[in-house]
């Protein structure tokens, strides 16, 4: 089920072991072991599960002399957050990042975090903390509700591990494609000729795909203006909506990157190394406690037992 994936080791590759929180709880999100809210969760309560995920993944991924690649989006900017006060602190040195987006640039200055470029380093950064936008039980991710999937992606690749940080609300049993539109960034030029060729592809088309290109902000899928969103790279975003899951979204990540015209698409397939996921008390996303991959545990056999005693015989009157 999906509560066991997540409970039992979801979003580890093949050869990673997950790493037991201290004081594991039985909501376990990948072994790290917390948990808080209610079942009926209000947005001050996503929310924290978002600083809970962002701030734990700092606490245990992040270590002083360590590059670290920062994503960006609303769960991403808690682990920003978290790591400018831990520099603050002193509790971590000789720290050097980088951002993902203009915005997380900001919020990372602001922070008093050092920052460097992937073309001033020549080695892989060492970890790189972000969120998604939808977390399937295989760990393919979609990620670019924000507008930076190509700056993340970029960075995400150049890294020795990829840690995602999400809370439950980005969990989709359903598979991917249709919790959250899947974001495709594509080049200004002839832009409503590749969406007609995207919308085209036969994975998207068995899918029912509908194409929306993202106008007003582009740091979200909600129309809030008439203009045609820009990335920080100068390009477009199409979102696409789903009828029906992706069959096999690798499949159709390598159907859109070979179109011409799009620049980068959102899912990120075989990408990350573990989840940091914040559960709320919710039986129904309720793992196992046991921590260790592996299949259901068998029901334990019922204890043997022995012969009943005869009753003693009732002496004649």
């Amino acid at each position: 089920s999906l509560g066991r994936r997540l409970g039992l080791g979801l979003g580890l590759r093949p050869g990673l072991r997950p790493q037991p929180h201290p004081n594991p709880s039985p909501y376990l999100g990948l072994g790290l072991g917390f948990s808080l809210g209610s079942p009926r969760m209000s947005a001050m309560d996503i929310a924290e599960l978002k600083k809970v995920a962002g701030y734990k993944a700092i606490d245990d991924h992040v270590e002083s002399g360590m590059k670290v690649g920062l994503g960006t989006g609303s769960t991403a900017a808690f682990a920003v957050e978290r790591l400018a006060q831990k520099i603050a602190s002193g509790e971590l040195t000789d720290i050097v990042a980088v951002p993902t987006s203009e915005a997380t640039k900001a919020l990372a200055e602001a922070g008093g975090i050092p920052l460097t470029t992937l073309d001033e380093l020549d080695a892989p950064l060492a970890v790189t903390i972000d969120g998604a936008d939808t977390v399937d039980s295989q760990l393919n991710l979609v990620k670019g509700g924000g507008g930076a999937l190509l700056r993340e992606k970029l960075v995400e690749t150049r890294s020795d591990k990829f840690v995602v940080i999400v809370d439950e609300s980005k969990i989709s049993p359903a598979g991917i494609g249709v919790h959250f539109p899947i974001p495709v960034e594509i080049i200004p030029f002839c832009y409503q000729s590749t969406i007609r060729v995207v919308e085209r592809l036969s994975s998207l088309q068995a899918a029912g795909v509908t194409a929306t290109l993202r106008l007003g902000n582009v740091s979200n899928n909600k129309k809030d203006g008439d203009e045609i969103a820009i990335t920080d790279n100068g390009n477009y975003i199409v979102d696409l909506s789903l009828a029906q899951p992706l069959a096999d979204p690798a499949a159709t990540a390598a159907e859109l990157i070979d179109t011409v015209g799009v620049v980068e698409h959102g899912l990120f397939c075989g990408m990350a190394h573990s989840v940091a996921l914040a559960l709320a008390r919710s039986p129904r996303l309720a793992p196992s406690p046991n921590p260790k991959p592996g299949p259901d545990p068998q029901p334990k056999p019922a204890p043997k037992r022995g012969p009943r005693p005869r009753p003693e015989p009732k002496p004649k009157t």
